[in-house]
Protein backbone atom coordinates (compact mmCIF):
# COMPACT_ATOMS: atom_id res chain seq x y z
CA UNK A 1 0.00 0.00 0.00
CA UNK A 2 1.30 3.42 -0.70
CA UNK A 3 1.80 5.81 1.71
CA UNK A 4 -0.90 8.13 0.33
CA UNK A 5 -3.26 5.24 0.96
CA UNK A 6 -2.21 4.97 4.42
CA UNK A 7 -2.26 8.74 5.64
CA UNK A 8 -2.99 11.48 2.96
CA UNK A 9 -1.02 13.93 4.72
CA UNK A 10 2.04 11.69 4.14
CA UNK A 11 3.79 14.16 1.37
CA UNK A 12 5.38 11.19 -0.77
CA UNK A 13 8.63 11.63 -2.56
CA UNK A 14 7.45 11.98 -6.17
CA UNK A 15 11.13 12.24 -7.37
CA UNK A 16 11.51 9.06 -6.98
CA UNK A 17 9.29 8.30 -9.74
CA UNK A 18 11.52 10.60 -11.88
CA UNK A 19 14.81 8.64 -11.15
CA UNK A 20 15.22 8.20 -14.86
CA UNK A 21 18.08 10.23 -16.46
CA UNK A 22 15.93 11.80 -19.24
CA UNK A 23 13.75 13.58 -17.00
CA UNK A 24 16.25 15.44 -15.77
CA UNK A 25 17.49 15.73 -19.63
CA UNK A 26 13.87 16.96 -20.59
CA UNK A 27 14.05 19.27 -17.42
CA UNK A 28 17.34 20.78 -18.86
CA UNK A 29 15.62 21.09 -22.58
CA UNK A 30 12.63 22.70 -21.27
CA UNK A 31 14.46 25.40 -18.79
CA UNK A 32 16.85 26.85 -22.16
CA UNK A 33 13.80 26.57 -24.11
CA UNK A 34 12.24 28.78 -21.47
CA UNK A 35 8.86 26.65 -22.07
CA UNK A 36 7.03 24.47 -19.17
CA UNK A 37 6.99 20.82 -19.55
CA UNK A 38 5.40 17.74 -17.39
CA UNK A 39 5.65 14.51 -17.78
CA UNK A 40 1.43 13.29 -17.73
CA UNK A 41 -1.14 10.00 -17.83
CA UNK A 42 -0.20 7.09 -17.81
CA UNK A 43 3.20 7.06 -16.86
CA UNK A 44 2.07 8.67 -13.21
CA UNK A 45 -1.15 6.88 -12.77
CA UNK A 46 0.92 3.90 -12.62
CA UNK A 47 3.70 4.82 -11.06
CA UNK A 48 0.99 5.77 -7.90
CA UNK A 49 -0.20 2.23 -8.34
CA UNK A 50 3.18 0.94 -8.01
CA UNK A 51 2.18 -0.99 -11.50
CA UNK A 52 5.28 -1.82 -13.76
CA UNK A 53 4.19 1.06 -16.67
CA UNK A 54 4.60 0.06 -20.49
CA UNK A 55 7.19 1.51 -21.92
CA UNK A 56 6.05 4.98 -23.04
CA UNK A 57 6.23 8.11 -21.65
CA UNK A 58 3.88 11.03 -22.29
CA UNK A 59 5.42 14.65 -22.23
CA UNK A 60 3.50 17.88 -22.29
CA UNK A 61 5.58 21.11 -23.14
CA UNK A 62 3.41 24.75 -22.68
CA UNK A 63 4.99 25.44 -25.97
CA UNK A 64 6.26 23.05 -28.86
CA UNK A 65 6.30 19.42 -28.58
CA UNK A 66 8.53 19.43 -31.58
CA UNK A 67 11.11 21.41 -30.89
CA UNK A 68 11.36 20.11 -26.99
CA UNK A 69 12.11 16.78 -28.88
CA UNK A 70 14.73 17.87 -30.82
CA UNK A 71 16.51 19.54 -27.76
CA UNK A 72 16.09 16.78 -25.71
CA UNK A 73 17.63 14.38 -28.32
CA UNK A 74 20.49 17.53 -28.93
CA UNK A 75 21.27 16.91 -25.49
CA UNK A 76 21.59 13.14 -25.32
CA UNK A 77 24.77 11.67 -25.94
CA UNK A 78 23.66 9.19 -29.47
CA UNK A 79 21.15 12.01 -30.52
CA UNK A 80 18.13 9.36 -31.17
CA UNK A 81 16.30 9.95 -34.50
CA UNK A 82 13.53 11.83 -33.51
CA UNK A 83 9.74 11.25 -35.52
CA UNK A 84 8.03 14.07 -36.43
CA UNK A 85 4.07 14.28 -36.83
CA UNK A 86 3.44 17.86 -38.14
CA UNK A 87 -0.34 17.18 -38.47
CA UNK A 88 -0.87 16.02 -34.83
CA UNK A 89 2.17 18.29 -33.78
CA UNK A 90 3.42 15.52 -31.50
CA UNK A 91 6.95 14.28 -31.94
CA UNK A 92 8.70 11.09 -30.61
CA UNK A 93 12.19 9.68 -29.80
CA UNK A 94 13.30 6.11 -28.25
CA UNK A 95 15.89 6.18 -25.07
CA UNK A 96 16.78 2.98 -23.13
CA UNK A 97 13.77 1.47 -24.82
CA UNK A 98 10.84 3.49 -23.95
CA UNK A 99 9.39 5.88 -26.26
CA UNK A 100 9.04 8.92 -25.07
CA UNK A 101 6.17 11.33 -26.79
CA UNK A 102 5.86 15.13 -26.83
CA UNK A 103 3.04 17.04 -27.37
CA UNK A 104 2.31 20.84 -27.04
CA UNK A 105 -0.36 21.88 -24.34
CA UNK A 106 -3.71 22.08 -26.17
CA UNK A 107 -7.42 22.48 -25.85
CA UNK A 108 -9.97 20.47 -28.24
CA UNK A 109 -13.24 21.03 -29.40
CA UNK A 110 -15.19 18.27 -31.56
CA UNK A 111 -17.51 18.02 -34.06
CA UNK A 112 -20.55 15.75 -33.78
CA UNK A 113 -19.52 13.61 -36.37
CA UNK A 114 -15.90 12.77 -36.08
CA UNK A 115 -13.32 11.84 -32.55
CA UNK A 116 -10.80 13.68 -34.32
CA UNK A 117 -10.42 17.54 -32.82
CA UNK A 118 -9.86 20.68 -33.66
CA UNK A 119 -6.86 21.32 -31.59
CA UNK A 120 -5.50 24.89 -30.05
CA UNK A 121 -2.47 25.49 -27.65
CA UNK A 122 -3.46 26.12 -24.53
CA UNK A 123 -2.58 25.72 -20.88
CA UNK A 124 -2.00 22.85 -19.04
CA UNK A 125 -4.65 23.21 -17.47
CA UNK A 126 -6.82 22.62 -20.99
CA UNK A 127 -4.67 20.09 -21.67
CA UNK A 128 -5.73 18.04 -18.20
CA UNK A 129 -9.66 19.27 -19.27
CA UNK A 130 -9.12 17.24 -22.63
CA UNK A 131 -7.94 14.10 -20.56
CA UNK A 132 -10.61 10.85 -20.29
CA UNK A 133 -9.97 10.27 -16.73
CA UNK A 134 -9.04 11.47 -13.82
CA UNK A 135 -6.44 8.98 -13.06
CA UNK A 136 -4.96 9.38 -16.11
CA UNK A 137 -5.00 13.73 -15.77
CA UNK A 138 -2.40 13.70 -13.58
CA UNK A 139 1.01 15.24 -13.71
CA UNK A 140 4.52 15.37 -12.06
CA UNK A 141 6.24 18.63 -12.95
CA UNK A 142 9.68 18.75 -14.74
CA UNK A 143 10.45 22.67 -14.37
CA UNK A 144 13.38 23.65 -11.45
CA UNK A 145 10.99 25.70 -9.28
CA UNK A 146 8.93 22.74 -8.47
CA UNK A 147 10.67 19.93 -9.85
CA UNK A 148 8.63 16.08 -9.25
CA UNK A 149 5.19 18.28 -7.62
CA UNK A 150 1.73 16.29 -8.62
CA UNK A 151 -0.41 18.79 -10.44
CA UNK A 152 -3.75 17.14 -9.67
CA UNK A 153 -6.84 19.54 -10.86
CA UNK A 154 -9.71 17.03 -10.57
CA UNK A 155 -8.85 14.65 -7.30
CA UNK A 156 -7.54 11.77 -9.23
CA UNK A 157 -5.30 10.72 -6.32
CA UNK A 158 -8.67 10.02 -4.38
CA UNK A 159 -10.22 8.35 -7.30
CA UNK A 160 -7.00 6.48 -6.84
CA UNK A 161 -7.33 4.88 -3.52
CA UNK A 162 -10.82 4.66 -3.60
CA UNK A 163 -10.49 3.25 -7.59
CA UNK A 164 -12.83 4.76 -9.34
CA UNK A 165 -12.72 5.83 -12.90
CA UNK A 166 -14.59 8.83 -13.38
CA UNK A 167 -14.52 11.49 -16.15
CA UNK A 168 -12.66 15.11 -15.32
CA UNK A 169 -15.63 17.12 -16.91
CA UNK A 170 -18.91 16.54 -17.69
CA UNK A 171 -19.32 12.31 -18.82
CA UNK A 172 -21.85 13.11 -21.93
CA UNK A 173 -19.68 15.58 -23.44
CA UNK A 174 -16.30 13.69 -22.51
CA UNK A 175 -18.00 10.21 -24.29
CA UNK A 176 -19.44 11.73 -27.06
CA UNK A 177 -16.73 13.92 -28.20
CA UNK A 178 -14.66 10.86 -28.39
CA UNK A 179 -16.62 7.75 -28.23
CA UNK A 180 -13.68 5.21 -27.61
CA UNK A 181 -13.60 6.51 -24.46
CA UNK A 182 -16.19 4.43 -23.39
CA UNK A 183 -14.75 1.67 -24.51
CA UNK A 184 -11.51 2.83 -22.74
CA UNK A 185 -13.42 3.23 -19.58
CA UNK A 186 -14.44 -0.50 -19.49
CA UNK A 187 -10.87 -1.44 -20.24
CA UNK A 188 -9.24 0.06 -17.59
CA UNK A 189 -12.04 -0.70 -14.92
CA UNK A 190 -10.98 -4.67 -16.27
CA UNK A 191 -7.73 -3.93 -16.41
CA UNK A 192 -7.39 -2.48 -12.72
CA UNK A 193 -10.18 -3.87 -10.98
CA UNK A 194 -11.36 -0.17 -10.83
CA UNK A 195 -15.30 0.48 -10.82
CA UNK A 196 -17.12 3.19 -13.16
CA UNK A 197 -18.47 5.69 -11.32
CA UNK A 198 -22.79 5.82 -11.39
CA UNK A 199 -23.04 8.78 -13.32
CA UNK A 200 -19.94 8.17 -16.23
CA UNK A 201 -21.02 4.51 -16.11
CA UNK A 202 -24.73 6.08 -17.09
CA UNK A 203 -23.44 8.08 -19.36
CA UNK A 204 -21.94 4.99 -21.11
CA UNK A 205 -25.47 3.68 -21.89
CA UNK A 206 -26.49 7.01 -22.57
CA UNK A 207 -24.15 7.39 -25.49
CA UNK A 208 -23.49 4.18 -26.61
CA UNK A 209 -24.80 4.66 -30.26
CA UNK A 210 -22.20 7.43 -30.59
CA UNK A 211 -19.27 3.68 -30.95
CA UNK A 212 -20.64 3.46 -34.73
CA UNK A 213 -18.40 6.27 -35.64
CA UNK A 214 -15.02 4.61 -34.79
CA UNK A 215 -13.33 2.41 -36.60
CA UNK A 216 -13.35 -1.30 -36.58
CA UNK A 217 -9.79 -1.50 -36.13
CA UNK A 218 -9.94 1.13 -32.66
CA UNK A 219 -12.49 -1.44 -31.34
CA UNK A 220 -10.47 -4.38 -31.53
CA UNK A 221 -7.53 -2.70 -30.12
CA UNK A 222 -9.80 -2.27 -26.99
CA UNK A 223 -11.30 -5.98 -27.32
CA UNK A 224 -7.65 -7.55 -27.34
CA UNK A 225 -6.67 -5.21 -24.61
CA UNK A 226 -9.68 -6.51 -22.69
CA UNK A 227 -9.63 -10.06 -23.50
CA UNK A 228 -5.84 -9.52 -22.17
CA UNK A 229 -6.64 -9.49 -19.07
CA UNK A 230 -6.51 -11.21 -16.02
CA UNK A 231 -10.61 -11.79 -15.87
CA UNK A 232 -12.05 -10.54 -18.93
CA UNK A 233 -15.64 -11.01 -18.50
CA UNK A 234 -15.59 -8.04 -16.20
CA UNK A 235 -15.30 -5.55 -19.48
CA UNK A 236 -17.27 -7.71 -21.49
CA UNK A 237 -20.20 -7.91 -18.39
CA UNK A 238 -19.99 -3.86 -18.96
CA UNK A 239 -19.69 -3.62 -22.30
CA UNK A 240 -22.87 -6.02 -22.20
CA UNK A 241 -24.59 -3.61 -19.72
CA UNK A 242 -24.17 -0.56 -21.03
CA UNK A 243 -25.53 -1.65 -25.02
CA UNK A 244 -22.00 -1.74 -26.27
CA UNK A 245 -21.24 -5.27 -26.82
CA UNK A 246 -25.08 -5.17 -28.95
CA UNK A 247 -23.60 -2.61 -30.73
CA UNK A 248 -19.97 -4.72 -31.91
CA UNK A 249 -20.71 -8.05 -31.23
CA UNK A 250 -24.45 -9.01 -31.89
CA UNK A 251 -23.50 -12.23 -32.29
CA UNK A 252 -22.35 -12.84 -28.83
CA UNK A 253 -25.08 -11.22 -26.94
CA UNK A 254 -27.74 -13.38 -29.06
CA UNK A 255 -26.30 -16.15 -26.44
CA UNK A 256 -27.71 -14.15 -23.66
CA UNK A 257 -31.05 -15.85 -23.62
CA UNK A 258 -32.89 -18.92 -21.63
CA UNK A 259 -36.06 -20.22 -22.88
CA UNK A 260 -38.33 -23.24 -21.39
CA UNK A 261 -40.38 -26.01 -22.97
CA UNK A 262 -42.05 -28.20 -21.61
CA UNK A 263 -40.36 -28.09 -18.29
CA UNK A 264 -36.60 -28.07 -20.86
CA UNK A 265 -34.01 -25.43 -20.46
CA UNK A 266 -30.75 -25.05 -21.91
CA UNK A 267 -27.87 -23.20 -20.08
CA UNK A 268 -27.38 -19.55 -20.38
CA UNK A 269 -24.20 -19.63 -23.18
CA UNK A 270 -23.56 -16.19 -23.13
CA UNK A 271 -22.35 -16.34 -19.41
CA UNK A 272 -21.10 -19.63 -20.26
CA UNK A 273 -18.68 -18.25 -22.85
CA UNK A 274 -17.58 -15.33 -20.48
CA UNK A 275 -16.78 -18.07 -18.09
CA UNK A 276 -14.97 -20.26 -20.47
CA UNK A 277 -12.72 -17.06 -21.79
CA UNK A 278 -11.97 -16.56 -17.90
CA UNK A 279 -10.93 -20.12 -17.95
CA UNK A 280 -8.68 -20.28 -20.51
CA UNK A 281 -6.81 -17.37 -19.58
CA UNK A 282 -4.52 -19.08 -16.75
CA UNK A 283 -3.00 -21.06 -19.73
CA UNK A 284 -2.34 -18.63 -22.46
CA UNK A 285 -1.67 -14.78 -22.99
CA UNK A 286 -2.57 -16.08 -26.42
CA UNK A 287 -5.17 -13.21 -27.48
CA UNK A 288 -6.53 -15.44 -31.10
CA UNK A 289 -6.59 -18.44 -28.83
CA UNK A 290 -8.45 -16.18 -26.29
CA UNK A 291 -10.91 -14.85 -29.21
CA UNK A 292 -11.11 -18.73 -30.38
CA UNK A 293 -12.66 -19.20 -26.81
CA UNK A 294 -15.19 -15.74 -26.71
CA UNK A 295 -16.78 -16.64 -30.20
CA UNK A 296 -16.33 -20.59 -29.93
CA UNK A 297 -20.38 -20.71 -29.16
CA UNK A 298 -21.61 -18.05 -31.39
CA UNK A 299 -23.59 -20.29 -33.67
CA UNK A 300 -25.88 -21.89 -30.73
CA UNK A 301 -28.13 -18.94 -31.36
CA UNK A 302 -29.16 -19.09 -34.89
CA UNK A 303 -29.28 -23.34 -34.72
CA UNK A 304 -31.24 -23.86 -31.43
CA UNK A 305 -34.11 -26.24 -32.50
CA UNK A 306 -36.46 -27.51 -30.30
CA UNK A 307 -37.94 -31.29 -30.25
CA UNK A 308 -39.39 -33.42 -27.96
CA UNK A 309 -37.53 -36.49 -27.95
CA UNK A 310 -33.75 -34.51 -27.66
CA UNK A 311 -35.14 -31.16 -25.99
CA UNK A 312 -32.81 -28.41 -27.06
CA UNK A 313 -30.57 -29.09 -29.66
CA UNK A 314 -27.88 -27.33 -31.13
CA UNK A 315 -26.71 -29.48 -34.16
CA UNK A 316 -23.91 -27.71 -36.55
CA UNK A 317 -23.39 -24.75 -34.25
CA UNK A 318 -19.67 -25.21 -34.67
CA UNK A 319 -19.34 -25.43 -38.72
CA UNK A 320 -21.84 -22.70 -38.58
CA UNK A 321 -19.73 -20.49 -36.12
CA UNK A 322 -16.67 -21.23 -37.64
CA UNK A 323 -18.49 -19.09 -40.90
CA UNK A 324 -19.50 -16.46 -38.48
CA UNK A 325 -15.89 -15.97 -37.37
CA UNK A 326 -15.09 -14.78 -41.08
CA UNK A 327 -18.11 -12.28 -41.23
CA UNK A 328 -16.87 -10.72 -37.78
CA UNK A 329 -13.72 -10.37 -38.96
CA UNK A 330 -14.49 -8.42 -42.45
CA UNK A 331 -17.33 -6.18 -40.15
CA UNK A 332 -14.82 -5.28 -37.59
CA UNK A 333 -11.73 -4.69 -39.82
CA UNK A 334 -9.64 -7.68 -38.19
CA UNK A 335 -6.63 -9.30 -39.85
CA UNK A 336 -8.02 -11.99 -42.88
CA UNK A 337 -4.48 -13.55 -42.32
CA UNK A 338 -3.59 -16.41 -40.53
CA UNK A 339 -5.15 -15.17 -37.38
CA UNK A 340 -8.81 -15.39 -39.14
CA UNK A 341 -7.79 -18.73 -39.94
CA UNK A 342 -6.68 -20.07 -36.35
CA UNK A 343 -9.75 -19.13 -34.82
CA UNK A 344 -12.06 -19.94 -37.39
CA UNK A 345 -10.61 -23.50 -37.74
CA UNK A 346 -10.31 -23.56 -33.76
CA UNK A 347 -14.04 -22.41 -33.49
CA UNK A 348 -15.17 -25.59 -36.12
CA UNK A 349 -13.35 -27.81 -34.09
CA UNK A 350 -14.36 -26.93 -31.02
CA UNK A 351 -16.42 -29.98 -29.78
CA UNK A 352 -14.56 -32.45 -31.17
CA UNK A 353 -12.17 -33.19 -28.23
CA UNK A 354 -15.40 -32.89 -26.17
CA UNK A 355 -17.43 -35.45 -27.59
CA UNK A 356 -14.00 -37.89 -28.01
CA UNK A 357 -13.69 -37.63 -24.21
CA UNK A 358 -16.93 -38.74 -23.68
CA UNK A 359 -16.62 -41.85 -26.07
CA UNK A 360 -14.05 -45.00 -26.08
CA UNK A 361 -11.23 -43.60 -27.38
CA UNK A 362 -10.17 -44.65 -30.91
CA UNK A 363 -6.86 -44.31 -32.54
CA UNK A 364 -8.96 -43.95 -35.65
CA UNK A 365 -10.86 -41.12 -34.21
CA UNK A 366 -7.52 -39.50 -32.36
CA UNK A 367 -5.73 -39.96 -36.05
CA UNK A 368 -8.47 -37.40 -37.84
CA UNK A 369 -8.94 -34.93 -34.46
CA UNK A 370 -4.96 -34.92 -35.15
CA UNK A 371 -5.53 -34.39 -39.00
CA UNK A 372 -7.94 -31.95 -38.67
CA UNK A 373 -6.01 -29.97 -35.86
CA UNK A 374 -2.95 -30.14 -37.09
CA UNK A 375 -0.26 -27.98 -35.15
CA UNK A 376 -3.20 -26.29 -33.67
CA UNK A 377 -3.78 -29.54 -31.42
CA UNK A 378 -2.58 -28.45 -28.43
CA UNK A 379 -4.40 -25.06 -28.58
CA UNK A 380 -7.66 -26.63 -29.08
CA UNK A 381 -7.39 -29.26 -26.48
CA UNK A 382 -6.50 -25.77 -24.17
CA UNK A 383 -10.12 -24.91 -25.50
CA UNK A 384 -11.85 -27.71 -24.82
CA UNK A 385 -10.52 -28.40 -21.03
CA UNK A 386 -11.60 -24.70 -20.39
CA UNK A 387 -15.00 -25.34 -21.85
CA UNK A 388 -15.89 -27.68 -18.57
CA UNK A 389 -17.77 -25.47 -16.82
CA UNK A 390 -20.07 -27.68 -14.54
CA UNK A 391 -20.70 -26.74 -11.08
CA UNK A 392 -20.90 -30.54 -10.56
CA UNK A 393 -17.21 -32.02 -9.05
CA UNK A 394 -18.05 -34.96 -9.36
CA UNK A 395 -18.95 -34.81 -13.35
CA UNK A 396 -15.85 -31.95 -13.05
CA UNK A 397 -13.18 -34.56 -12.22
CA UNK A 398 -14.65 -36.97 -14.71
CA UNK A 399 -14.37 -34.42 -17.63
CA UNK A 400 -11.15 -33.57 -16.56
CA UNK A 401 -9.64 -37.18 -16.58
CA UNK A 402 -11.13 -38.12 -19.67
CA UNK A 403 -9.58 -35.12 -21.37
CA UNK A 404 -6.00 -36.73 -19.74
CA UNK A 405 -6.87 -39.77 -21.82
CA UNK A 406 -7.58 -38.34 -24.71
CA UNK A 407 -4.32 -36.46 -24.44
CA UNK A 408 -2.27 -39.92 -23.52
CA UNK A 409 -3.98 -41.55 -26.76
CA UNK A 410 -2.71 -38.35 -28.83
CA UNK A 411 1.03 -38.97 -27.98
CA UNK A 412 0.91 -42.28 -28.59
CA UNK A 413 -0.65 -42.53 -32.21
CA UNK A 414 1.49 -39.46 -32.89
CA UNK A 415 4.28 -41.02 -31.78
CA UNK A 416 3.44 -44.33 -34.11
CA UNK A 417 2.14 -42.49 -37.43
CA UNK A 418 2.45 -39.07 -38.13
CA UNK A 419 -0.86 -37.42 -38.94
CA UNK A 420 -0.40 -34.45 -37.48
CA UNK A 421 1.75 -32.74 -40.32
CA UNK A 422 0.32 -35.48 -42.61
CA UNK A 423 1.86 -35.65 -45.74
CA UNK A 424 1.02 -38.72 -47.96
CA UNK A 425 3.59 -41.24 -48.27
CA UNK A 426 2.92 -41.30 -51.65
CA UNK A 427 2.71 -38.61 -54.50
CA UNK A 428 -0.19 -37.80 -57.20
CA UNK A 429 3.03 -38.02 -59.36
CA UNK A 430 4.11 -41.28 -58.25
CA UNK A 431 0.65 -42.63 -59.14
CA UNK A 432 0.39 -41.30 -62.36
CA UNK A 433 3.19 -43.36 -63.15
CA UNK A 434 2.05 -46.58 -61.81
CA UNK A 435 -0.31 -46.24 -64.24
CA UNK A 436 0.97 -44.49 -66.91
CA UNK A 437 -1.60 -41.55 -66.08
CA UNK A 438 -2.50 -38.06 -67.31
CA UNK A 439 -4.01 -35.73 -64.42
CA UNK A 440 -7.42 -37.77 -64.18
CA UNK A 441 -10.12 -38.11 -61.78
CA UNK A 442 -8.22 -41.26 -60.67
CA UNK A 443 -5.61 -39.48 -59.23
CA UNK A 444 -7.73 -37.64 -56.68
CA UNK A 445 -9.77 -41.06 -56.04
CA UNK A 446 -6.47 -43.14 -54.89
CA UNK A 447 -4.56 -40.11 -53.04
CA UNK A 448 -8.00 -39.94 -50.68
CA UNK A 449 -8.23 -43.46 -50.65
CA UNK A 450 -4.84 -43.71 -49.29
CA UNK A 451 -5.40 -40.59 -46.63
CA UNK A 452 -8.92 -42.24 -45.13
CA UNK A 453 -7.00 -46.14 -45.03
CA UNK A 454 -3.94 -44.37 -42.61
CA UNK A 455 -6.51 -42.53 -40.86
CA UNK A 456 -8.80 -45.23 -40.11
CA UNK A 457 -5.95 -47.75 -39.22
CA UNK A 458 -6.57 -49.84 -42.14
CA UNK A 459 -2.52 -49.11 -43.54
CA UNK A 460 0.49 -47.80 -41.53
CA UNK A 461 1.78 -44.34 -42.63
CA UNK A 462 4.42 -46.10 -44.68
CA UNK A 463 5.61 -45.76 -48.44
CA UNK A 464 5.44 -49.34 -48.58
CA UNK A 465 1.78 -50.29 -47.25
CA UNK A 466 0.59 -47.29 -49.29
CA UNK A 467 2.54 -47.96 -52.52
CA UNK A 468 0.72 -52.05 -52.36
CA UNK A 469 -2.51 -50.53 -51.15
CA UNK A 470 -2.59 -47.89 -54.62
CA UNK A 471 -1.66 -51.08 -56.66
CA UNK A 472 -4.22 -52.69 -54.81
CA UNK A 473 -7.35 -50.10 -54.99
CA UNK A 474 -6.41 -48.91 -58.80
CA UNK A 475 -6.67 -52.76 -60.06
CA UNK A 476 -10.35 -52.11 -58.61
CA UNK A 477 -10.48 -48.97 -60.58
CA UNK A 478 -9.28 -51.00 -63.56
CA UNK A 479 -5.94 -49.36 -63.98
CA UNK A 480 -3.15 -51.58 -64.42
CA UNK A 481 0.61 -51.09 -63.56
CA UNK A 482 3.22 -50.66 -66.02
Amino acid sequence: MNSWQKNKKVVVNYNKALENPIFKIISKAAQELGIETFVIGGFVRDFLLERDFKKDIDIVAIGSGIELALKVSELLPNKPKVQIFKTYGTAMLRFQEIDIEFVGARKESYHFESRNPVVENGTLKDDQNRRDFTINALAFSLNEKNYGELIDPFNGLEDLENKIIRTPLDADITFSDDPLRMMRAIRFASQLNFTIEEKSLVSISKNCERINIISGERIVDELNKILSTEKPSIGFILLYQTGLLDLILPELTALNQVEEIEGHTHKNNFYHTLEVVDNICPNTDDVWLRWAALLHDIGKAPTKKFNKKQGWTFHGHEFLGGKMVKKIFERLHMPLNHKLKFVSKLVMLSSRPIVLSQDIVTDSAVRRLLFDAGENIEDLMILCEADITTKNPNKFKKYHNNFKIVRQKIVEVEERDHVRKFQPPISGEEIMSIFNLKPSREIGVLKEAVKEAILEGEIPNEYKAAYEFVLERGAKLGLTKV
